[in-house]
Parts: structure tokens; C-alpha cells; sequence
């Protein structure tokens, strides 16, 4: 059974529903950034490894699947005039250091890092959905779609073979822990 989800309660005074939804669109911006240059940093690895095309075709769509979330939250960002994150540049070579690094390690740890990439925003995305059902029902219904789509990610790391990654359980729990404070940070900053 899972924990009950630690949903933020509404902050009393004025603009602090904006205030929360700046929160959201800017951590979940910083997010689909990060996870486009994952894969940008696996593909960087794998796209050049003789016999791995059909990984570097995985992720390629993976990746796809994440650039049109992060051209939805450049839009979103735009529309609500909520700044990005201050540390997406950080994101950026972070995001393509842990791809590329995983993919170094194997195509299996590649897939592991997506499974434990999606376990966090699976979780991440729901709490979320939760918190603006009835304040925000589209873009609910908005996150509910990405969220789906980050879950078949996970599902297809999963039968590629993240498990059976070297390590698999250190390098899941690092990664999920590095998500975990990118998460708060990005929030803020």
C-alpha cells in the first residue's frame, strides 16, 4: 500500500493560489528539461554503439515524448508568466551527465534510469493532479495525460531490462534521491 501522498495545503493570503501554480509550472517545466537531456546524453552514448540502434530508437522516442511536455511548459510558463527555474543550465548538463553516464554503464542502466526517473515523477505528477482537480481541472487533466506517458516509460524500461542493470539498486535509489532534491529545488530557485 502506498503512503498517503503529502499534498501541499492552500496558503492563506493574496496571490498564494498564484504563487502554487508558479511552483508547479516551474518544477514540472525543470523536469521535462532534465529528462530531454537524459536521453540526449544516453542517445549521445548509444546512437554511436554498433548494434544499439534499436535503444537509440527507444530513447529517441522517449525523448519525443518529453520535448512535447517541455514545449507545453514553455507555453504554460509564457501564459502565467512564471519565470523557469534559475538553475535550468545546471539541469541541462546534469540531465545530459546522468544519461550519458548511465548509458556508459550499459543499456540496461540506461533503462534504469528512466525506471527510476518515472517512479519519482509518477508519484511527483499525481500529487500534483490531486492538489488542482477542482482549482485547475485542465491542466489536471493536462498532467494526467503527461503522467500516463511517463508510467508507459517506466513500463518499457522495465521490459528492456532496467532491472537487471549492474547495481540496479544503488544507482536506482541515487537517482531517485538526486530527483527527489531537484524537485525541491527547482520549485524555488
Amino acid at each position: 500500500m502506498r503512503p498517503a501522498r503529502d499534498i501541499p495545503l492552500p496558503r492563506p493570503g493574496l496571490g498564494q493560489t498564484r504563487a502554487r501554480l508558479a511552483e508547479i509550472l516551474r518544477v514540472d517545466h525543470a523536469g521535462e528539461l532534465g529528462a530531454v537531456h537524459i536521453y540526449r546524453g544516453q542517445r549521445a552514448v548509444l546512437g554511436q554503439a554498433p548494434g544499439r540502434e534499436r535503444a537509440a530508437e527507444v530513447l529517441a522516442d522517449m525523448e519525443g515524448h518529453e520535448q512535447a511536455h517541455l514545449n507545453r511548459f514553455d507555453a504554460l510558463l509564457t501564459e502565467h508568466r512564471v519565470r523557469p527555474t534559475l538553475l535550468a543550465p545546471l539541469w541541462r548538463a546534469a540531465g545530459f551527465a546522468v544519461g550519458a553516464g548511465t548509458a556508459l554503464l550499459g543499456e540496461k542502466a540506461a533503462h534504469a534510469c528512466t525506471e527510476a526517473v518515472e517512479t519519482v515523477i509518477e508519484d511527483h505528477y499525481a500529487t500534483q493532479i490531486e492538489e488542482l482537480a477542482e482549482r485547475e481541472p485542465e491542466l489536471a487533466a493536462e498532467l494526467s495525460r503527461f503522467r500516463d506517458e511517463e508510467l508507459a516509460h517506466r513500463d518499457q524500461a522495465v521490459d528492456e531490462g532496467a532491472r537487471e542493470a549492474p547495481g540496479y539498486a544503488v544507482l536506482s535509489a541515487a537517482i531517485q534521491a538526486g530527483c527527489r532534491a531537484a524537485i525541491k529545488i527547482s520549485e524555488k530557485i
